[in-house]
Order: C-alpha cells, then structure tokens, then sequence
C-alpha cells in the first residue's frame, strides 16, 4: 500500500509521549520535531491515527513544499498543486494559517492568498469555484509558514483532535482532553489499569481525567464519538476502510469496558460536578466512572479493598483564576489528603505554581514538564508514604492521664451545660503540660470535636510530639463518643493581623450547631476558627436578653452569630458591618437559618473604621440603635482597610465614634480578646463603663479567665439597667 508523509501536530512537551504512540500505532519512521511527530503511513495507518491517537492534536498530510517570501510566490506555489485531485469544484474548504518568522507576517492574508488560488484555479479550468466552509468543510488546508518558506498540507482530522466530542458544557480553564491524555501516559496509567489498580482525582472539575483514564483503560478509541472528519469529503477517502476502522473499535470498546477498573472523580463545586456527570454520559460511561460532590478532605477510594493506584490532581495554578491568596492553604490541604487518604498510593500533581509544592510536604516528586496552552508546567509525582499505624494498646497507655482528665471534665461539665441549656463548649483547656490542646465539643445533628493543639516549643522533639498527638486524638474520639472522622485537628500558633481568619483549607463543608435557640453554621475544616467564638457564649446571651423590640449595631460582625441572637431575641431591626465578603456571605445565611427579614436585618460591606469616620455615617446612623456590639480584631493590616487597625491604640476613637451612634438609654458592648488589653478609662471618662469580663467568662472557660475582656458602656447620666 501507498506510504504517505504525515506529519502530527501536539502540545508542546507532549512530542516524545506522542512519538512512542506512534510507534504503537505502526507508523514507521517516526522522528519527533518541534511541537509535533513526522512519519510515514499508510492511508489506513492515517486513519487510525487519527481514531486512536490520544495524544495529538492534528493529522497533517503534506502536499507542497516551497519558498514564499512575496503574496505572489505563495500564491504561484499552492496554484501548482492540483486541486481536483482532493476536492470537488462545488465543495467547500476552510484555510488554517500560522506564520513566523516570514516577511509575510499576516496569517489572514494569507490564508486568503491560498483560499484565492485555489478558487482561481478551478474557476479557470472548469467554470465552477468551491465555497467556504469554516466549520465543517469538505477539505481543510494548512498552511504552516516559517522563515519564507511554506508548508502546505491537508488536515485529515479536520477539527483538533482534543475535541473528543462529549464535552456538554464548558467550564473556567478546562485542561484539553489530549493534555489530559498525555498526563495519564506520563503518570503511568495505561500500566497501572492493566494490573487492575484504581484511579481517584480528588478535583476533577468537568471530569476530564476521570473520562480519559476510562478511555485509556477501556480500550475505548478517543475518535469514536465524532461525527465530523477533514478526510470525509477528501476526494482520496475511502469510506469501506473507514467504516472497517469504526467497526473495530466498536467491538474493542465493549470488551476494553468489562474490565474496567475502579475510577472515581470528585469536586466540591456543585456546578462542575453537573457538568462532570452529563460529559460521562455523553461518552456512554455512566455506571463505568464514578464523580460526586465531595470535600477534597473527603476523598478516598471506598469499595477499592484496600488496593493503591494513582490519583492525579490538577489544582489551581494562581493563572487565569484570580489572585492565589489562598492557593498555599489548598496546596497543604492537598498534601495532607494525599497523605491521609492516599498512603501507598502514586500521587502526581500537575502545576504552573512550583513554588506551591513544598506546601504539600511529600518528597522525592519525580517531575516532567509540559505547556497548558502558553503555561510552563510541571507534572510532578510522588510516591506516598504508606500510613504509619498506631497500636491501640500503645496509645491507650501512653495517654491514660489525658484519658482520666478528658473524662473528669466531660463528667463535670456535662451537668453545667445540661443545667444552663448549653449545646457546644470547651472540655479541656491545655490542663496537662504535655497535652497542650484547647478541645472544644460541638453539637448538632451529630456531635464534633474541634481540638487545637497550642504550637510546642522548638526544644521538644518533633518525633515523641507526634506519637503523643496521635495519642491525644485517639483519646478524644473514645472518650468523647465521636467518630474519628468527626474530630477536626489544628495547630494553634501566634497570629499576626487577621491571620486567624485566613482560609486553611477549600473543603467548603459547614455544619448546623444549636446555641440558646440559634441555629449557626460552624466550619471545622477551612479556617482556624470555626465561625463561633464559644468563649463569647455568655455576651451572645446577654444580647438575646437585652434585644427585644431593639435597633441592633455589630461591628466587626465575623459571621454575624451575635446578630443572629439579636434576631431570635427579638430585634427589631439590625445592621450588620464588616470588611470581609467571605463573611458576610456566611452571616447572610446564618440570618436566612433563623428566618431573618432581609429587609430589616441588613448586611453592610465596609472598614468599621473608614466607616464611622464618614461624615455620612454620623448624620445617616446617628443616635439609631439602642444596642451596639463591638468586638474588633487585635490588630490589622488588610490591604482593603485605610489604615492599620490596633484595638489597644485606636479603641478609644472606636468607642467614642460607636457611641455617636447610640440611641438615649442604649448601652454598647465592647469586647476583645487582646490578653493585654488596657482600657483607657481617662479619655472615655464621659462614659459610664462596667467590666464585665468576669461575669462572661462562663464555666468552660474559666482556666482562661483573660481570654477575652468586655465592657458595658452607657453614657454617664444613664442609670445602669
């Protein structure tokens, strides 16, 4: 059979990959050049490539091959192909065009110079002249332009060949199905499913790997759901050796999908998820691939009998996305799943943010670099560690004290909260020197332990802090009725700014607790703070008290759980003020849980500070609300705020431009959690103040009688209530 010269293009760092599959395909004379593979093949061998290549992007077949430094000369050229001898003269065509490094240096011109002298050539000879097609064309032209001379081609596969044809919705920044392809190739994959081994990516947006990795272990062509080729209206197709080509591939596809193995896919976004499960069944493999909504946190291979494969996951990159403020928290949170949930298993994260990967805290990652569209990247794997057992016994004993006084407290203040109506608190509160966590118990449709271990000092060794951590853990979910994967753990450090609200993590799970009749959303997994401070217990109370039939002010409302015991209190109207989106968000649905009205409980966007300065504010707001609660951060440099914010140097202008805002008879709450703080009575000496730290400080807390510090302030004519 005829060989002909075929030249397959491919993403750039993908052309040895391709070469190799190439080779398998039977090409012979296969030679990797710059983003693509020369070869030699026949019209069959073409075809195939085209059906069954995973990895490229175009199948070229050459037809001329000359000089082209003028419009004239390029046009001279593609006249001295005959054309008849590939399109009909009442057929279409579409010119593709990529120049560089030529003294032609605009591709539309000439792509038109090639559509004229192919036109001009059938009008002259036969009267008749095809017409363009830019879509689905009967033959497409390429034209490949670089340093004056001009390689001309037809494009067999007549549209990229990435274009699977199950894509049903597109999303932000989707990898291409043959990038994907060839990141599977390079991880390993096609062996891995050969010996059974299952496949996880634990953020698989619209499901791109998980459906390559069936294509690729299911035998599947990657050409068989296109109806659309460049060679069909070629007048050198043979239709009986193409339809051939399909019918094999249909009966190798329903063999390869009987032994598939175990795939998964998860993502937390709600949307991608959708779309992820209509692209599986566009490709006819629902019930072969699994994808859910899941918490990367979450992930894990469930019915795998314990068997490791390879889970590859393609995270944000900080391009294209948005600013990667939080992208060195998902990258830790990426590593500890991988380590949690992965141990023995090959993981390969693939990446345009390197600098990110020591975040992730695996070593030994192998690495291949590849191009997402103009991104450097790089595909990285690793080989998991297997987890680390802990003996029952061993650790039983080991934290036999932690165990007795975990008990002890639990007894005790069990009966305290029974008594006073109390469903989440502290249990235990660095009591023993060498258990140093603050353990708080949440309650809702389940119970959940929240433990956060004070950062040990650089003296103690890192190993003997492990073993009693594990230790610790074990003990609080025995001891405290709770499942190990209801026991949230972090470490507890000095905070500089609003550090403590910055996102941990991108599990995005929320959970409903009960507080004095409140319902309130807490996170246990993407923050260092769940959302409910529990230490402000006792001031929450105090508001709900004090609230009926009142306009209430929070600044600094975090996520709005004060004004939701306003609400249920009784207030009559609210305003709610904080600089962070994140929070008001997670405020406005902790209102929505409570049935708040929209309209009288309102939200505002803003620096507390910038705002109680405006002249606006004051004439606006002035004299409104008859309760205000104030609880600022300790300090704060937000880029979004005018000004740093210190509560020990600025609270006196807080309290004072709070208090412009005070309804006759109202009284503000102001509370922080600065160990330190020093309240300037002599230059709020205009103002009634009583100290209520003591009396809000409740039983859970009372190791830590300074965790935080309040004040009731009036005005200094108004008789304390």
């Amino acid at each position: 059979m005829t060989q002909h010269e075929l030249f397959v293009t491919v993403p750039r760092g993908v052309e040895t990959l391709l070469a190799a599959e190439l080779e398998g395909l039977g090409l012979a004379g296969v030679r990797a050049a710059g983003a693509g593979v020369a070869c030699l093949g026949t019209l069959e061998q073409a075809y195939r490539v085209c059906l069954w290549s995973r990895l490229a992007s175009r199948v070229l077949l050459p037809l001329a091959d000359f000089r082209a430094e003028t419009p004239e000369a390029l046009y001279a050229g593609v006249q001295g192909v005959d054309w008849s001898e590939h399109l009909a003269a009442d057929g279409t065509l579409a010119v593709d065009c990529h120049v560089r490094d030529s003294k032609l240096t605009h591709s539309h011109f000439a792509a038109l110079k090639v559509k004229d002298a192919v036109v001009d050539q059938f009008r002259e000879r036969t009267g008749m002249r095809p017409s363009v097609d830019v879509e689905t064309p009967d033959l497409r032209i390429n034209l490949y332009l670089f340093r004056n001379r001009a390689r001309l081609a037809l494009d067999l596969s007549g549209s990229a060949l990435h274009r699977r044809g199950y894509r049903t919705e597109g999303l932000l920044a989707p990898l291409k199905e043959n990038l994907a392809a060839a990141l599977l190739v390079a991880a390993g994959w096609p062996g891995r499913a050969a010996a059974g081994e299952p496949f996880v990516d634990p953020m698989c947006g619209s499901g791109t790997l998980p459906i390559e990795a069936a294509l690729m272990a299911g035998d599947v062509a990657p050409g068989l759901l296109r109806d659309y080729w460049g060679f069909l209206g070629w007048r050198g197709h043979d239709a009986a050796l193409w339809r051939g080509l399909l019918e094999e591939a249909r009966e190798r596809r329903q063999a390869g999908l009987s032994r598939l193995p175990k795939i998964l896919g998860f993502d937390l976004n709600a949307r991608a998820v959708k779309v992820a499960i209509a692209n599986l069944a566009a490709v006819e493999l629902t019930g072969h691939v699994h994808i859910e909504r899941r918490a990367l946190p979450k992930a894990r291979c469930e019915g795998c009998g314990g068997r490791r494969g390879l889970v590859l996951v393609n995270p944000p990159y900080g391009e294209r996305l948005g600013t990667d403020s939080d992208l060195p928290a998902l990258y830790r949170l990426i590593g500890d799943t991988l380590k949690q949930r992965f141990g023995g298993w090959q993981a390969c994260l693939f990446t345009a943010n390197t600098r990110l990967e020591s975040r992730l805290g695996l070593k030994g990652g192998k690495r291949r670099s590849f191009y997402n569209g103009a991104l450097a990247c790089e595909l990285i794997c690793y080989a998991v560690p297997a987890p680390r057992r802990v003996e029952a016994q061993a650790t039983a004993g080991e934290a036999a004290d932690f165990a007795n006084r975990l008990r002890k407290n639990l007894k005790r203040l069990q009966r305290w909260a029974q008594r006073e109506g109390v469903d989440n608190y502290r249990v235990y509160d660095a009591d023993l020197p060498d258990y140093n966590f603050a353990v708080d118990l949440y309650q809702g449709e389940r119970r959940w332990v929240h433990a956060q271990e004070y950062q040990a000092p650089a003296r103690i060794d890192p190993a003997r802090a492990e073993r009693r951590r594990r230790a610790a853990l074990a003990v609080m979910a025995e001891v405290l009725e709770v499942p190990p994967a209801q026991v949230f753990y972090k470490v507890r450090q000095r905070q500089k700014g609003a550090d403590q609200y910055q996102r941990q993590g991108r599990g995005g799970r929320f959970h409903e607790v009960r507080e004095h009749g409140c319902r309130l959303r807490v996170n246990f997994e993407d923050y260092l703070d769940t959302g409910l401070f529990l230490d402000h217990r006792p001031v929450r109370r105090r508001i709900q008290a004090r609230a009926a039939g009142k306009r209430f002010l929070n600044l600094f409302c975090y996520t709005g759980a004060a004004t939701v015991h306003a609400v249920v209190g009784g207030a009559a109207s609210s305003l709610s003020v904080d600089l962070s989106a994140r929070y008001l968000d997670w405020a406005r649905a902790n209102l929505q849980l409570n049935g708040a009205d929209e309209a009288c409980h309102r939200l505002l966007r803003a620096d507390v500070m910038a705002w109680l300065r405006q002249p606006d504010t004051q004439r606006e707001q002035g004299g409104r609300f008859d309760l205000i609660f104030v609880d600022p951060p300790t300090f704060s440099n937000s880029r979004r705020m005018e000004t740093v914010f210190d509560v020990q140097r600025d609270h006196v202008e807080l309290i004072r431009r709070s208090m412009a805002l005070l309804a006759p008879g109202g009284e503000l709450l102001f509370s922080t959690n600065l160990r330190g703080f020093c309240l300037d009575r002599d230059r709020l000496g205009r103002f009634r103040i009583e100290d209520m730290g003591r009396a809000t400080i409740a039983e859970d807390f009372r190791r830590r009688s300074n965790i935080h510090h309040c004040f009731c302030i009036r005005r200094i004519h108004e008789p304390a209530s």
